[in-house]
């Protein structure tokens, strides 16, 4: 698989981790204003808990198998935090988001908090792969 394709993968997936992060913030803003209730916020937020697992776990396992190792390194520490959160959802919850428990103890700030933290990390990482795609594909057109 030639580095441009990986690259191009790799943007294609911060874009829709990106969505879905702002999604996930603009979700939970609703919530702190009572646009919308505790239980339909949390039904929405986690249908989308696996996907966005997926797609991060899906994108290092491309770049550990193309020998990216830098950029797989980057992005480990992400996926190692979701799917330690995925894993280790507290019994009785019915999910990452849980309507009973998302008032208690400010979880709505910190989820929120967190949400704005992953929208951060995936603009910085779109602008990172949009480089090494271009810069790929520069490199690639000048060798031949």
């Amino acid at each position: 698989m030639g580095d441009g394709l990986v690259f191009a993968f790799a943007l294609a997936d911060c874009g829709f981790q990106l969505f879905m992060a702002v999604y996930f913030l603009i979700t939970l803003s609703d919530l702190e204003c009572d646009y919308l209730n505790a239980a339909s916020c949390c039904s929405r937020l986690n249908k989308l808990v696996l996907p966005e697992l997926i797609g991060i776990g899906l994108t290092c396992i491309i770049f550990l198998f193309t020998w990216h190792w830098f950029v797989f390194l980057l992005n480990a520490p992400l996926l190692g935090i979701l799917l330690y959160r995925y894993l280790h959802i507290p019994s009785g919850n019915i999910g990452m988001y849980d309507p009973t428990e998302i008032h208690n103890r400010r979880q709505l700030q910190t989820h929120m908090k967190e949400c704005m933290a992953k929208t951060a990390y995936h603009v910085i990482f779109f602008f990172i792969y949009l480089y090494c795609l271009v810069y790929s594909l520069v490199v690639t057109s000048s060798a031949e």
